[in-house]
């Protein structure tokens, strides 16, 4: 019998009851192993009445105890970390070391909220008149939601909730319905390290769901991580209901290879950035841009030999250097990318798409895929294509490079290789990209800076985690107060007298 997924409501595993359930595969084989329920309209508002119980008290418990908890949290994450990556790897198909680091790094956001004493500090000015002073309070927002995807099922929601619960808000997470499994397993977990009923609740469902969540008006803040058509329409909808919304969205990341780039390292560099979990991911390395002809034939003679050699298997083969991509649906889609790609005129110099691995023939399997002499006008270079495709750009000088990047709709993540510390200061500069690396692929800013990008890869004011996560979860106060001064006034203060006086 087919093991049926729970949500996770008041501090307890909750069946579903909408009757509606979704498939969940297993990437690797194609099997079905799991369903999710769909939450009603019904089941969703049960979440939003417990998380609206459980915020007055929990918003009134001292940071400090909050952080007890948080503590307790971060040792259960690590004490599980080799039963959370299986489960991880099963739904998802990325393989064990992938999951164990995602899991690691949602584990430093954990660690950031441990010091939320200190996070919440306001500021204090005295005399700002005369006999008058001022302060700032950071107070929490009230029940907010996080709508997270599939590529990073553990990571992405510790993105989001243990800032907002740190900061005295409530939670309700809604994960993506094709691999919800550790996100409810880790919410088990915040449960036993102490966190109240209802604090974090998990909902498993589809845009019903989603839908919601955004109208009811008990809902204060709204995450969200997915795609630019998605988010564009979470971000506009969920502000015209009056909520406070962050929507982090679509990407296409560029790698600049200067000519006295270590060309070594590069090459490394890319066969982790461009086809690490499959290319799925808002970070990967999708486009290279080596300046002249003589860095960019260089660059494929080393390259195109390593993406032939990447052993793709499933998770559970040690060896394993990339797994399936999640569904079927997604492998027909960057297929079709593909062979758009090659009618387009660029040059496929490593073809991925025949692969076939004995035993998994249903797996939603695809070898590495490398484009040369790509054009900006294609749609191989316009489009996150979320699979393990990387497209190299070739271009004459620096200029162009820096224009290429500037110009594309997605501004999330951009590096460059080099050696030339110039170079390298003038492109950290002068790139309109959220988060930038030097000679750093992948550049996710650890825990207690923050995450996010510009132009359509960002709707919102606010970047995920570090003090921009603070700074969402939390309104700002600002008191001014004047005290009259009894004792310059002549006023009598009803002190007791001692039997002596």
């Amino acid at each position: 019998m087919v093991r049926e997924i729970e949500h996770f409501i008041d501090g307890k595993r909750v069946k579903g009851t909408s009757g509606r359930l979704l498939d969940i595969t297993n990437p690797a084989t194609g099997e079905v192993i799991a369903q999710t329920p769909l939450a009603s309209v019904e089941e969703v508002h049960a979440a939003i009445s417990c998380s609206a119980k459980a915020l007055c008290k929990w918003s009134a418990t001292p940071p400090a105890k909050r952080a007890e908890i948080f503590f307790n949290f971060r040792d259960l994450l690590k004490n599980n970390l080799e039963e959370l990556a299986p489960l991880l790897s099963l739904e998802h198909g990325k393989t064990l070391p992938d999951a164990m680091g995602e899991i690691g790094r949602g584990i430093e956001v954990v660690e950031f909220a441990c010091g939320i004493p200190h996070l919440l500090k306001g500021e204090y000015s005295e005399q700002v008149a005369s006999n008058v002073d001022s302060y700032t309070l950071r107070q929490p927002v009230g029940i907010c939601a996080g709508i997270t995807p599939f590529n990073f099922p553990a990571m992405v929601p510790m993105w989001m909730y243990p800032v907002a619960i740190a900061c005295g808000n409530t939670f309700i997470l809604k994960p993506s319905e094709k691999d919800p499994t550790v996100a409810v397993r880790i919410a088990e977990l915040f449960s036993e390290a102490g966190l109240p009923d209802g604090v974090l609740n998990v909902i498993n469902g589809d845009r019903e769901a989603v839908e919601t969540l955004l109208e009811d008006p008990d809902i204060s803040a709204v995450s969200f991580v997915g795609s630019t058509a998605i988010g564009a329409q979470i971000y506009t909808k969920g502000c015209a209901s009056g909520k406070r919304v962050q929507a982090l969205c679509g990407a296409k990341n560029h790698m600049i290879v200067m000519p006295d780039a270590d060309l070594d390292q590069t090459v490394d560099a890319l066969i982790g950035s461009g086809y690490g979990s499959a290319g799925e991911r808002c970070m990967a390395i999708s486009v290279v841009v080596p300046i002249g002809e003589k860095t960019a034939d260089d660059l494929i003679e080393r390259l195109a030999p390593r993406v032939r050699e990447l052993k793709i298997a499933p998770y559970t083969d040690p060896a394993a250097e990339m797994g399936p991509v999640i569904t079927g649906e997604s492998l027909d889609r960057i297929k079709r990318y593909i062979d758009e790609g090659v009618d387009a005129g660029a040059e496929l110099v490593v073809d991925g798409r025949d692969l076939k691995l004995q035993g998994y023939e249903q797996g939603h399997f695809l070898g590495g895929c490398l484009f040369d002499r790509v054009t900006s006008d294609m749609d191989i270079y316009k489009d996150e294509i979320f699979g393990p495709v990387l497209s190299v750009l070739r271009t004459n000088d620096y200029e162009e490079a820096v224009r290429l990047v500037n110009e594309h709709e997605y501004g999330n993540g951009a590096a460059i290789f080099t050696r030339d510390g110039d170079a390298a200061r003038d492109f950290t500069t002068r790139v309109n990209i959220g988060m930038v690396g030097v000679n750093v692929p992948i550049p996710v800013p650890v825990a207690y800076h923050s995450f996010g990008g510009w132009k359509r890869s960002l709707f919102g004011d606010h970047h995920l985690h570090g003090m921009e996560g603070i700074r969402f979860f939390t309104r700002l106060k600002t008191m001014t107060t004047r005290w009259p001064s009894g004792i310059r006034s002549g006023a009598e203060f009803n002190f007791k007298r001692g039997a002596d006086d």
